[in-house]
């Protein structure tokens, strides 16, 4: 005899559920003892899902959670209905998952083999669904569920979301059908949410007296439970109050403590609309849940209260974009790093100054706390008053440095710590800007670079004089440079929690932003938002604009664009950079920023060209001249066609001679260099001083000039 036939004469039948197909294989018995066709087959898990009482279906699913996550046997006995939800039998159910091991699985799919048999002896509550059925194995019912209810409580983060959680708890076997959650505030009691009623249900017992004869209200004054099995027990109990709960037509109720703390906080009124005996199983159940509840009613409680906090600081300490800039539009946004106190170091400052131009400032403290949100408010304030005062960028950010310095030390002596913390510092970028001019005198203590956008949607990191970062030494110097935007033009500023998130470094971090930069955008916001979006997605918050949710640094963006751009295909590309005496590094600068202005060029040889003959005509101004270098590189022309023109200009009025250098000969190649790859060639004299230009022509084909 076939094994399938001596399961078969004992009335049991084999079962395979696949949970990632979503599907369930029966043999012949098993599909006769779900109400099926008495045939082997395959059926969808919804169809097989029909066929059990919807309670029961609740509790065998928290069973096999359960077994899931031990590795042990789902055990639970089952309710069979038929097409009108009429019980039809009553089954036992015996089941062991096993984890899929092909390749295309998922690291969670499983399949459930197990066996039905039918149970003889009737089950309580199966001839009337309205009577609390005691299905399956209570024990392993009632551990699956509330592994379940406190993992969901766990994960709420507000009060309506514990709320929700709540409500959508299905208890073994005897769930309510509606709920509410009772504080107090002094002497009254309070409804802070409810489910399963409709909107109004609440007005009688809103800022109800503590010492009314109501259920809730005596299990906040004395901290202990209360069940109520029948209307009858309701109504002999508190008849003052029973007409207020006759009309919601519920036979049992449960009042039990929110105790948090050691403090009663509130009450929970769990109701049903069929008849409970609260076993000792059933209050072990409700009890078990209360304190969960309590735990993160609590918790949620805090965290809206730091969510309150932090959003009026934060709305306190960033301020709102000044009046319009002239002939410019200027777009911000500043992203708190994720989770705790939502406002950190970062910060973003426009300043009107006192000579007509505006002042641009942004900015990060160190450190995501509470102190670093202090010191960059105080920070920002000083560095409005500097800057109201009328200086120039230098002396701002020297005068800011002093500040901080003296700032960071009093800090330290008032913790009065055994081991005091490292001093705090700050990096900062500052803007003077000049709307008529189109020029930006920058500033820079410690803080990454800002990028210039051309018309033609060219990104390029416009390499500035910089210093130390504020507040590390009370003496600092920063040089300043000047940027021009030509119309059309956009620069972006940005703290480093914009480049460096997600293990980015700032070669990397550039690399991702480009992009994003370079594509086209008519409204700054759309740039604002874009780059925000780029590092940590979808937006959901709004200071000045939307913000992201999930951050790894704090974040804070300025773009600031010239208008009356001239039309995207015939606008120049074009950058300006002044090379000192004192500072021949920024030859290197220069080479840099020639190779960024031709990252699209076709031919990498020709840009290879153009970064030697800058080097070689900025270090002849350095070595043959006793003033400085400007140096003026513009692209023109279309994409496959167009025309690199550089120029270095000096004050010197000595025109360079072309000579032939002997093998050992350490000068005298800048000339011959350019006449061998130079498309074009000359030097120009100017009033004073002279230009030594070169010209490069692209070509479609790589090689060919």
């Amino acid at each position: 005899m076939r094994t399938e036939e001596v399961l078969a004469a004992i009335a049991t039948g084999l079962w395979r559920w696949d949970n990632a197909a979503g599907t369930v294989t029966l043999d012949a018995e098993a599909a006769r003892l779900l109400g099926l066709p008495p045939e082997p087959g395959s059926y969808r898990e919804s169809a097989v899902r029909s066929r059990f009482h919807p309670v029961d279906w609740n509790e065998i699913y928290g069973v096999v959670n359960l077994a899931v996550a031990e590795g042990s046997l789902a055990e639970a006995r089952l309710r069979i209905v038929d097409e009108r939800g009429q019980v039809l039998r009553t089954v036992r159910s015996r089941s062991k998952p096993v984890f899929r091991t092909d390749e295309d699985a998922d690291s969670e799919a499983y399949v459930l083999y197990g066996t039905l048999q039918e149970v003889a002896e009737p089950q309580p509550g199966a001839t009337d669904a309205a009577h609390t059925p005691i299905t399956g194995d209570w024990r392993r019912s009632r551990e699956a569920f509330l592994l379940d209810a406190g993992r969901a409580l766990a994960e709420a983060r507000s009060t309506a979301e514990v709320l929700r959680v709540a409500g959508s708890l299905s208890m073994p076997g005897f769930s309510p059908d509606g709920l509410a959650v009772f504080g107090s505030a002094g002497e009254r009691l309070t409804i802070i949410g409810h489910h399963g009623h409709s909107m109004g249900d609440e007005e009688p017992f809103t800022d109800m007296p503590l010492d009314t004869d109501y259920p809730a209200a005596e299990v906040v004054r004395t901290g202990r439970a209360i069940y109520l099995p029948s209307p009858e027990e309701y109504r002999r109990r508190y008849p003052a109050t029973w007409p207020l709960a006759r009309r919601f037509g519920r036979q049992s109720w449960a009042f039990l403590p929110l105790v948090s703390s050691g403090r009663t906080m509130g009450a929970w009124m769990a109701g049903f609309q069929h008849p409970v005996g609260f076993s000792p199983d059933e209050r072990a159940v409700l009890s078990t849940v209360a304190r969960m509840l309590a735990q993160a009613l609590a918790r949620a409680g805090v965290a809206e209260t730091e969510r309150e906090l932090s959003l009026g600081l934060q709305r306190s300490m960033m301020p709102t974009l000044g009046p319009e800039i002239p002939g410019m539009t200027v777009a911000a946004r500043y992203v708190p790093t994720g989770g705790g106190l939502q406002v950190g170091g970062d910060w973003y400052d426009m300043i009107p100054l006192p000579n007509g131009r505006i002042a641009l400032v942004i900015g990060d403290v160190q450190g995501h706390d509470v102190r670093a949100a202090g010191l960059m408010g105080q920070l920002r304030i000083a560095l409005r008053a500097y800057a109201s005062e009328g200086h120039r960028p230098d002396a701002v950010l020297a005068r800011a440095s002093r500040f901080l310095s003296g700032l960071t030390d009093a800090y330290e002596s008032v913790e009065g710590d055994a081991e005091p913390s490292a001093p705090r510092f700050a990096t900062c970028l500052y803007a003077e800007v000049d709307p008529e001019a189109g020029t930006l005198d920058i500033a820079r203590a410690g803080h990454p670079d800002p990028v210039v956008i051309s018309a033609d949607g060219t990104a390029v990191i416009r390499q500035t004089a910089g210093g130390l970062p504020l507040g590390i030494e009370t003496d600092s110097d920063y040089p300043t440079t000047r940027v021009v935007l030509e119309p059309g033009e956009t620069i972006m500023l940005c703290t480093d929690g914009l480049i460096e998130t997600g293990g980015h470094d700032m070669a990397t971090g550039w690399t991702r932003l480009r992009p994003v930069l370079e594509k086209p955008v008519e409204d700054l916001e759309q740039l604002a938002d874009a780059l925000v979006q780029a590092v940590h997605g979808p937006t959901s918050h709004y200071t000045t604009g939307p913000l992201a949710d999930r951050r790894e640094d704090d974040i804070a963006v300025l773009v600031l664009r010239r208008e009356s751009a001239p039309a995207p295909e015939s606008a120049p590309r074009r950058s300006v950079l002044t090379i000192a005496q004192a500072e021949p590094e920024r030859i290197s600068v220069g080479r840099q920023l020639v190779r960024e202005l031709l990252h699209d060029w076709s031919d990498p040889e020709q840009v290879d060209s153009a970064v030697l003959m800058v080097s070689e005509m900025a270090t002849n101004v350095l070595v043959h001249t006793d003033g400085d270098a400007l140096m003026v590189a513009e692209i023109s022309g279309e994409q496959g066609r167009r025309r690199l023109r550089v120029e270095v200009a000096d004050a010197s009025d000595e025109l360079p001679h072309k000579r032939r250098p002997g093998e050992m000969a350490s000068s005298g190649r800048g000339l011959v260099l350019m006449e061998m790859l130079a498309d074009a060639w000359g030097v120009d004299p100017r009033g004073e001083g002279k230009s030594i230009w070169f010209e490069l022509y692209e070509s479609d084909e790589p090689g060919v000039s």
